[in-house]
């Protein structure tokens, strides 16, 4: 039996699929081996960034 904490995960898992191919295609995030968490978070925050300029969509 699956525990709470998976079963709350599991119905996460189509939005932050979502965000990572946003992430990974449109501003152009790699997933990568970072030697050090600092090249981590500094391409992390890049993306986000990058994320926080592209033109907004309208939601009907």
């Amino acid at each position: 039996m699956r525990n709470i904490n998976d079963k709350i995960l599991l119905r996460k898992r189509a939005l932050i699929e979502t965000i990572n191919d946003e992430l990974k295609n449109i501003c152009q995030i790699e997933h990568s081996r970072h030697l050090s968490v600092l090249n981590f978070v500094s391409n992390a925050i890049a993306g986000l960034i990058a994320y926080s300029f592209l033109p907004k969509k309208s939601s009907y």
